[in-house]
């Protein structure tokens, strides 16, 4: 069962974006973490992007090391509680997304909750500088 406090975490700390600022990477179930670099080289790189690591909400749940197992918490329940998070921040996005999700396992982060909610969030028009909708259409 997951700790009341963690999940208020996900559930009400900021998550907020600017237009065209939101960067998303997708490691979960990966053998490594390139895609993540990539993503914070690009933050990095980039003035105004972020990836939820950048939020506060992303912040308290990096200190919380949620996959360690001293967390409390296993693996799926730990997945759920960043899965709460990055609905929410998808869900507030706008604009363009730059996504790094070579790759991207069927049940990671990114598929299982980032993507269904940029498909429904009418505010987010691209990914990558492409029709969102066109995702779909090409290998990740």
């Amino acid at each position: 069962m997951v700790d009341q406090k963690i999940l208020e975490i996900a559930r009400t700390y900021d998550v907020t974006t600017k237009p065209d600022s939101l960067v998303l990477f997708s490691v979960s179930f990966q053998n490594d973490d390139t895609n993540k670099h990539l993503a914070l080289d690009y933050v990095k790189n980039h003035k105004n992007a972020m990836t939820i690591e950048d939020t506060p909400c992303g912040k308290a749940l990096l200190e919380l090391d949620l996959f360690s197992p001293n967390s409390g918490l296993s693996r799926d329940e730990a997945y759920q509680v960043w899965g709460i998070a990055s609905t929410r921040m998808v869900l507030g996005a706008s604009g363009n997304i730059t996504a790094f999700i070579k790759n991207a396992h069927p049940l990671s982060t990114f598929c299982q909750y980032e993507l269904p909610t940029i498909l429904l969030n009418h505010e987010i028009k691209t990914i990558n500088g492409r029709d969102k909708f066109l995702l779909y259409a090409e290998p990740w």
